[in-house]
């Protein structure tokens, strides 16, 4: 959606979203499970066919720009076979903060948080939570030194 037609939109997202600032950027394609428990900040960037999973709260903060085919999941199977047989799925949120940027084709899983001006390399897994300022890559990603 080009900047000068988000006013036209500002109402789909505004009801599909549980915030969306005015400023936020999405290119299609899009996919989300509900919407409702996601929160963009202002001038958030989605590239293409970003994919949030919002079992539970996703909240991308101010500033945070996606690259194209992100992952966002938080919903988890349970370990326990029985458990996960029965169908039984574990939701955790996810937060990114401010400033963040995910290179293309990154995956985040349930229950991480990256810190503000954190940066994730193109292809990697987020495993754990991510400290503010530093840049992590691969599969788990790790602190790049």
């Amino acid at each position: 959606m080009a900047p000068d037609e988000r006013g036209r939109m500002a109402p789909a997202l505004e009801a599909l979203f549980a915030a969306v600032a005015m400023d936020v950027f999405i290119e299609a394609p899009f996919h989300c499970s509900y919407g409702l428990n996601i929160t963009l900040g202002a001038g958030v960037y989605l590239n293409a066919g970003c994919t949030i999973l919002d079992s539970a709260s996703v909240m991308i903060g101010d500033g945070s720009m996606l690259g194209p085919g992100i992952h966002i999941y938080c919903a988890e199977h349970h370990k326990d076979v029985a458990l996960r047989r029965a169908g039984l799925e574990i939701a955790r949120p996810v937060t990114i903060g401010k400033d963040v940027w995910i290179g293309g084709g990154a995956i985040i899983l349930a229950g991480v948080t990256i810190g503000d001006g954190a940066i994730v390399g193109a292809g990697a897994v987020v495993t754990r939570d991510v400290a503010p300022g530093v840049t992590v890559v691969g599969n788990p990603a790790r602190v790049l030194r």
